[in-house]
């Protein structure tokens, strides 16, 4: 029995070993498998489904068209805005032309009215001073009229006249241009006629030939004066010499009161 059971032993040893060996190659037959098995899943990761790459591609066509037309629609929007601008602007540059017209057209008037108002004021002042000079006119006419004894009468008349015209002149604000012997020459007052000899400055007043007039600040006529060359050398060695005499007359009182004492005697 003791045989027996230890050839049993034996066999079943050998059929344990053999179930291992069994399970080893089932085992590598496994392995074997999958590493076959691997490759095609990893080539159809790599060549990926057709449809879903498909799907991808049109979910971004179809986002770049949404943005392309967010943007033209902002784009259309802008351009709808400028236009109205422009449309405002253009409205303004034409209500600002037509009132420029109307302004220009107002102000030709204004000067227009200007104008004629001057000319009326022209026509009525001049109405005015010839209305008083009217009375001057027929102070003459009866001065000449009248039957005047000696001359000192008709002078008188004559110069009441010429009071009156001077008094009308004055209302006017019109005054008379006379300067003196020896007085500057003022070109803008004065017209010289001619340089002569006198015994005044060179280039000043030597003589009134007309006077002149001015309104206001205004020249109406310039007085018409001879100009001064300057005393000539005669007339100031005769000046030189009658102030000699004259010095030595007054230095000797004496003499000139015994002169005077002998021609009241005689």
């Amino acid at each position: 029995m003791s045989d027996d059971e230890d050839t049993d032993g034996v066999a079943g040893d050998g059929s344990e070993s053999g179930g291992s060996a069994g399970e080893g190659a089932d085992a590598a037959d496994h392995d074997t498998g999958d590493a076959g098995g691997t490759r095609p899943d990893a080539e159809n990761a790599d060549e990926g489904d057709p449809d879903e790459d498909a799907d991808d591609a049109d979910v971004t066509t179809d986002e770049r068209v949404a943005e392309l037309e967010a943007e033209l629609a902002d784009r259309e929007e802008r351009i709808a805005e400028l236009e109205e601008r422009l449309d405002d602007r253009e409205d303004r540059i034409a209500d600002l032309e037509d009132r420029l017209k109307r302004k220009q057209a107002d102000f030709q008037n204004y000067k227009k009215r200007a104008e004629r108002k001057r000319e009326d004021l022209k026509e009525r002042a001049t109405e005015d001073l010839v209305e008083r000079l009217l009375d001057v006119r027929d102070n003459l006419r009866r001065g000449l009229e009248a039957d005047h004894e000696d001359v000192a009468s008709l002078r008188d008349g004559v110069e009441m006249t010429l009071r009156e015209f001077d008094r009308v002149l004055e209302e006017e604000n019109v005054s008379e241009i006379a300067p003196d012997p020896g007085d500057e020459i003022d070109p803008s007052r004065h017209e010289v006629m001619m340089r002569v000899d006198a015994d005044v400055p060179e280039d000043t007043v030597a003589d009134l030939y007309a006077p002149g007039y001015q309104m206001a600040d205004r020249v109406i006529r310039p007085a018409q004066v001879t100009v001064s060359t300057g005393p000539t050398e005669g007339e100031a060695g005769e000046a030189g010499d009658d102030g000699e005499e004259t010095a030595s007359d007054g230095g000797d009182p004496e003499a000139t009161a015994e002169e005077g004492s002998v021609e009241e005697s005689t």
